[in-house]
C-alpha cells in the first residue's frame, strides 16, 4: 500500500462515524499534490445534495479529528467537498447507483469503434453512453452503436456522469 493509499484509508476510515451519524455519504477521499501543494479532500453528499453548511460540519469535525490524530508529516490543506454534478465514478456503490444513467467514459489509448458513417470504424479517446451493468473487470454500455458494448475496467482512465444542458 502506497503513503497515499494508507493517508486515504486512514481519514475514510476515520470520517465513516461521521458520515452515519449525520446521514452523509463519503463519496471519496483523495490525496494529491497540486501546484507544490498537498491536498487531503472528502467528497461528501446526502439525499437531496450536500449543503455549504453540512461541508462546513465535516470540515470543522474532521480537522479537530486530524489535531487529535495527525497521521501526515508533511504540510497540507484539509477540504470537504460536494462530488459534483459530473462525478466520477470510482467505487461499485458509485456504478450500482448509476445503473441507467448516461456516462462519459475516457480511454487510457485510443480505441477503433464502428461510430463513423454506415458503421466505419473510427479511433475514439471518449464514448457516452447508458450503464447498463458493471463488474470488478468490465462495464457495460448502451451505446448508438451497439446494444450492449462491454469494456474493460483496466482500460478506462476516468467514467464520470453525463452533464447535459
Amino acid at each position: 500500500m502506497t503513503k497515499r493509499e494508507e493517508y486515504e484509508a486512514r481519514a475514510e476510515k476515520m470520517l465513516e462515524p461521521l458520515m452515519e451519524e449525520n446521514g452523509f455519504e463519503l463519496v471519496d477521499v483523495e490525496y494529491v499534490k497540486e501546484a507544490g501543494q498537498w491536498y487531503l479532500r472528502a467528497y461528501v453528499d446526502k439525499e437531496g445534495g450536500i449543503t455549504l453548511d453540512d461541508c462546513e460540519l465535516v470540515n470543522r469535525a474532521w480537522s479537530d479529528m486530524m489535531d487529535q490524530d495527525d497521521f501526515i508529516s508533511e504540510a497540507y490543506v484539509l477540504e470537504v467537498s460536494s462530488p459534483g454534478l459530473g462525478r466520477q465514478l470510482k467505487k461499485d456503490k458509485d456504478f450500482k447507483r448509476s445503473i441507467g444513467e448516461e456516462v462519459d467514459v475516457r480511454f487510457y489509448q485510443g480505441r477503433k469503434l464502428p461510430v463513423g458513417r454506415n458503421g466505419k470504424e473510427v479511433s475514439v479517446k471518449e464514448l457516452t453512453g447508458v450503464l447498463l451493468a458493471y463488474t470488478q473487470d468490465t462495464i457495460t454500455l448502451e451505446t448508438e452503436f451497439s446494444s450492449e458494448y462491454e469494456i474493460m475496467r483496466k482500460d478506462i482512465s476516468s467514467v464520470k456522469l453525463t452533464i447535459n444542458f
